[in-house]
């Protein structure tokens, strides 16, 4: 049998559709209900459904007031808020295509995407880098003033039309705008029994930061689109108090990334008779973490795969776990493929490089003004991830590794020619690599190894070298000196020997 998944065709999106109204369209039959809780210690704010469609249609009007108009980019330069995705909604809702940026990213980054993207205005909290670029400037604190003028119009149209960008490091080194339509909000149903098990009774807590794009989608945009709610942590709420959080508020599915789960687990996690299970994403969940939360919570941990330009496309669910060894099956109306290096599926059971069917609805539209990137990555009917994998005779994927270098900080991907760029500009270094090394307990780093000019500087100037040029993410905590760098035959750069070479401490 051949690496090929062959599902049932998905519902289409319906026409004209605007993202933002579908989102909101089951709390406006239920107006009332507690769309979101931004949860405490000592307490809750909470957003009626009513009181969030009608900040949302506001904002629209301002943005509108202010000189925005349909397919206009707006970069949103903002915090952990709840402006966050208040701005988000708000300019879909009146047809401009917001593009939300970490704000961790310092202004040389910034910098370098606003050059790329040409926002017509940018959305900036207070305190956040901000681009050079000739784009006007929406301060954060004039959205609240916003929430009470007349609710906007919805700006429908073609499902297929651009929505909204987000960034992604690719293989080049510099980051790429991703463009998704409308649609790819309704394809996101697959993943309410593909991977959520999400119910309109559910109340979701998310414990990543609203400006992260995991917790807009899957802690916020899905619960409102079921008529959910939504509980987001405060601002400066710590992984061990999470799980008192959870038993407050009556949490009944939990989704954060590997290292949260990790983090809870040093504390004693108190009985969570209303938890049903957990959702994990951005980085393989080590095993040993998982028994650690099944023993201590008596819930499961459900995991997913994706990326910026489909979002998750396989996962476990409680409809179906996945076997041992394995990510999970193909999300219910996804064609999915493992492909050889002819470009046709390989048999079951064996590697291959795992693609997503090229009218699969979560798909992107391209990258932004990138076409030969763009058209690179499709070939015969398929988009090509990158992921080496192998189909299971049930169907379950196995996850093998990337094609690529790319490195996994958290949750985020990360070029390493990204990293390599910023400090090739050091005076005192003359080539470098940046890797990912596992340090411990499934626990990974950046780590850059390079061939110093002269005398090696000391960690702290390189630390502060990074902190001026990378966010912090992406800021290797690894700094290794070596007389060279290992290189192939063909000089190619063989970071594989560099990870396989390294032990911590040598």
């Amino acid at each position: 049998m051949l690496s090929v998944s062959e599902p049932a065709p998905f519902a289409p999106c319906p026409a004209p559709f605007n993202l933002a109204e579908y989102v909101l369209a089951a709390g406006a039959r239920r107006p009332d209900r507690i769309a979101l809780q931004i949860v405490r210690l000592t307490g809750a704010e909470r957003w009626s459904y009513a009181r969030l469609t009608a900040a949302v249609r506001g904002i629209g009007t301002g943005f509108r007031r202010a000189g925005l108009k349909p397919g206009d980019r707006l970069m949103l330069r903002l915090g952990n808020t709840v402006d966050f995705p208040l701005a988000y909604l708000g300019a879909i809702a009146m047809g401009t295509v917001p593009v939300p940026t970490s704000s961790q990213l310092t202004a040389t980054e910034i910098t370098g995407m606003a050059a790329t993207l040409d926002p017509a205005a940018v959305v900036a909290g207070e305190g956040i880098a901000l681009p050079d670029h000739r784009a006007p400037v929406i301060p954060a604190a004039e959205l609240a003033a916003w929430h009470s003028l007349p609710p906007c119009d919805w700006d429908l149209g073609d499902p297929d039309r651009l929505a909204y960008m987000v960034f992604t490091s690719g293989t080049s080194g510099r980051p790429r705008a991703v463009m998704h339509a409308h649609r790819a909000v309704w394809a996101r149903r697959m993943m309410w029994d593909g991977w959520y098990g999400l119910t309109p009774d559910d109340r979701l807590m998310h414990a990543g930061a609203f400006n992260w794009t995991y917790t807009l989608g899957t802690g916020l945009m899905d619960p409102w689109a079921i008529g959910a709610t939504a509980l987001i942590p405060e601002a400066g709420i710590e992984p061990a108090q999470l799980p008192l959080l959870l038993r407050r508020f009556d949490a009944t599915i939990f989704a954060a990334a590997p290292g949260v789960y990790r983090q809870m687990l040093k504390m004693p996690v108190p009985a969570l008779p209303r938890l049903r299970h957990g959702l994990s994403a951005g980085e393989k969940l080590p095993e040993p973490t998982r028994e650690a939360w099944e023993a201590a919570t008596g819930t499961p941990v459900y995991e997913a795969l994706g990326m910026s330009e489909v979002s998750t496309y396989i996962s476990a669910s409680p409809a179906r776990p996945a076997p041992p060894g394995t990510a999970g099956y193909p999300q219910p109306g996804r064609r999915i493929g493992v492909l050889g290096p002819d470009g046709a599926p390989v048999p079951r059971g064996e590697a291959g490089e795992m693609a997503v069917g090229a009218s699969d609805p979560g798909l992107m539209l391209g990258y932004w003004r990138a076409e030969d990137e763009t058209a690179a990555r499709f070939r015969g009917g398929w988009f090509l991830t990158g992921d080496t994998v192998a189909m299971e005779e049930d169907g379950a994927i196995r996850y093998l590794g990337r094609d690529d270098d790319m490195l996994n900080a958290g949750g985020f991907r990360v070029s390493p020619l990204e990293v390599e760029r910023a400090f090739d500009a050091h005076p005192a270094i003359a080539e470098s690599a940046a890797v990912e090394l596992p340090v411990h307990d499934g626990v990974s780093v950046i780590a850059l190894f390079y061939v110093p000019a002269e005398a090696p500087p000391d960690e702290a100037e390189l630390t502060a070298h990074a902190a001026g040029r990378l966010a912090r993410y992406k800021q290797p905590r690894i700094f290794v000196a070596r007389d060279r760098l290992p290189r192939g035959p063909n000089n190619k750069l063989n970071r594989r020997a560099l990870r396989e070479g390294w032990k911590e401490g040598a």
